[in-house]
């Protein structure tokens, strides 16, 4: 062909019009006709199939017209070289499966894709299409889990800093306190040290005085005595009895250098190591503690609270009273058990409380951790089946309420009890807040969020909250 473009080649080398109607370049369906195939088969028409006469091509002028005119039109755009065949010039209209290749109507025929499967571009882009907005759906479901996935471990990330900040606080709050502490102390045993050393230098000056006053008055005694003892009889004899008197009556007097008193104040010094070396040991067992669980200050929910409870302000305490509070009823409200819920639960971590108890006479305080789905009326009964992890302060004892309440025996009941919950671990641990003393652990498998939890009773009977 002479031109690269289809409508270059119908303006130079004539469009003509076959039987079924279509329209092509002399030049190109004289070939078409000439090319291989069966020499008493009529040709086919290259884009709809239909038999036409060799021979029967008829000038197209209406359409050269139009062509020539598209062409002036055009001129200076012509279509790119991706929009036409390479190697014959014409549109491209079909899609070779086999061979992924665009075809025009001549590469249709000719021997190397007459056996393929032969598509209509658009035909044959429609399931790449769907194929590609199956695979845009799936790449955009994963692009949202990444960015979910993102947005998450952000989350978990600022979670962890403030966790480290939180304890970065902690540590330098705990040493400044211990560096006081130190501080007092050692200016402490400095004064006493320096106490004891005035104390024991004025002794010494007493002491001295004293000693050196009884030498001078022996050694007059002394020199007196050696003196009669030279003289004659008559001169020795004379008062001698009253010289004898003096002499036996003048005992020596032996004083101590330190008085009792002052002796007991050097030996009672390693005591004051004694209280630095326990109060070492409190501040590492509380500073491993703090660090190792998250210091909590569960405030309560005046929506559960029994009526015979009165909430503090600032929700972090609560006082037995046997008038009952003006509360509305709701599902959430203990009815029967004096018991109330902290607003607030945990799905997950290490956290730690303290309760401070004071029973009045008769009284007890239950503490602890239960399961929010947990019934609100009626009896209540407190043990890990009905989803309660607590124990009891009653009488000066301490019982953990399991299938069947136990005592522990302990060195001294609890004033101050510790609840650490580790949810994933599934332990409610508690202890003597005051002694770090161990009392009791619950083993557990939490699925739930639980609630830290609180039962009083008896006149005169309270609890306050502390991390």
């Amino acid at each position: 062909m002479a031109a690269a473009t289809p409508v270059s080649s119908l303006e130079e080398e004539g469009a003509v019009t076959i039987d079924c109607g279509h329209n092509f370049c002399r030049g190109c369906l004289t070939r078409f006709c000439e090319g291989p195939g069966p020499a008493a088969a009529a040709p086919a028409c290259p884009l709809c199939r239909e038999p036409f006469r060799a021979g029967g091509f008829r000038p197209n002028w209406q359409l050269a017209g139009v062509v020539a005119t598209i062409e002036r039109l055009q001129a200076g755009r012509r279509p790119g070289a991706g929009d036409a065949c390479p190697e014959h010039g014409e549109k491209l209209y079909f899609f070779c499966e086999e061979d992924e290749a665009q075809l025009c109507a001549l590469c249709r025929e000719a021997a190397e894709h007459r056996a393929h499967a032969v598509r209509f571009l658009e035909e044959a882009a429609g399931p790449y299409r769907e194929q590609i907005q199956t695979c845009l759906e799936c790449l955009r479901k994963e692009s949202e889990e990444i960015q979910e996935i993102q947005s998450r471990e952000n989350q978990r990330i600022h979670f962890l800093l403030t966790q480290v900040a939180t304890r970065r606080q902690r540590v330098v709050s705990e040493f400044a306190r211990l560096r006081q502490f130190l501080e007092e102390q050692h200016g402490a045993l400095l004064a006493q040290l320096e106490g004891l050393e005035g104390d024991i230098l004025k002794q010494r000056d007493e002491f001295d005085t004293l000693v050196s006053g009884e030498r001078s008055r022996f050694s007059a005694l002394i020199a007196e005595l050696e003196e009669k003892k030279e003289r004659s009889a008559r001169e020795l004899l004379t008062n001698i009895r009253s010289t004898l008197i003096r002499c036996e009556a003048r005992k020596c007097r032996k004083p101590e250098a330190l008085s009792p008193e002052l002796g007991q104040r050097i030996r009672d010094l390693p005591q004051q190591a004694l209280l630095l070396q326990t109060e070492m040991k409190v501040f590492l067992e509380k500073l491993c503690c703090e660090l190792d669980y998250e210091p909590a200050r569960p405030a309560l929910d005046p929506r559960t609270a029994h009526p015979k409870l009165l909430l503090s302000e600032d929700r972090l305490g609560a006082r037995f009273c046997y008038k009952w509070q003006r509360s509305p009823d709701s599902p959430q409200r203990f009815d029967r058990a004096t018991c109330v819920l902290a607003r607030a639960g945990f799905t997950g971590g290490r956290h730690t409380w303290v309760v401070r108890v004071d029973l009045g006479p008769g009284g007890s305080c239950t503490a602890g951790v239960a399961l929010g789905a947990l019934p609100r009326k009626g009896e209540l009964r407190l043990r890990p089946a009905a989803g309660v992890w607590a124990v009891r302060l009653a009488g000066g004892c301490a019982s953990a309420l399991g299938a069947f309440p136990t005592r522990l025996a302990l060195r001294e009941p609890p004033r101050q009890l510790r609840v650490s919950l580790d949810y994933e671990v599934g332990w409610v641990t508690f202890a003597n807040a005051a002694t770090r003393e161990p009392i009791h652990t619950f083993t557990a498998s939490f699925t739930q969020e639980v609630f830290p939890f609180f039962g009083l009773w008896g006149r005169g009977s309270s609890f306050s909250l502390s991390p």
